[in-house]
């Protein structure tokens, strides 16, 4: 308990903050859950994951864009995206174009399939949490990235390799 200035110790104040702590908790605990319902709703109706989704989005808006930018967009490794892109590619929804003047270039392009999956698709197609955070006022993001980047630093076990993973399981 903090001590006041008179060395008695205050109690209210360690309510108030437990009380606080608390209430944070259940924001992360709706915002978590949030993301895993949208992310079962996409898979139930679409038969896709919600990154893989994301992935169709982002190609149905802009065709023959190149899976380095993708990778940039999406906020994920290449690794990751190509693991996403080769689940895509099984199941028919994307096809692949080697740039005749470069064959290290590959643009991507949805297959009548994938646009399919993409037009019945339920919104938002980047997930929640990403189109709440395009929502909010910038001084918003700004504060809650800094106070986030406070709390990442001050865990005492953090996975370092988890901030390039989409939130939405690949399968």
């Amino acid at each position: 308990m903090k001590e006041s200035n008179c060395g008695i110790r205050d109690e209210n104040f360690e309510d108030h903050r437990s009380a606080q702590i608390r209430e944070v908790l259940k924001y992360f605990r709706t915002v978590v859950k949030s993301v895993k319902r949208h992310s079962e709703k996409i898979k139930e109706q679409c038969g896709v994951s919600g990154a893989e989704l994301w992935v169709l989005g982002e190609l149905a808006n802009r065709p023959g864009m190149r899976s380095s930018d993708l990778a940039r967009v999406l906020a994920i490794h290449q690794s990751t995206l190509s693991n996403l892109l080769d689940k895509l590619d099984r199941k028919k929804f994307l096809w692949r174009e080697r740039s005749k003047d470069d064959q290290r270039v590959v643009r991507l392009y949805l297959t009548e399939a994938g646009e399919e999956v993409f037009k019945h698709a339920p919104g938002p197609v980047q997930g929640v949490l990403t189109d709440a955070l395009r929502n909010l006022p910038d001084e918003t993001i700004a504060m809650l990235g800094e106070s986030l980047g406070v709390l990442v630093h001050s865990l005492k076990m953090k996975d370092e390799t988890s901030p390039m993973d989409p939130l939405s399981p690949i399968d």
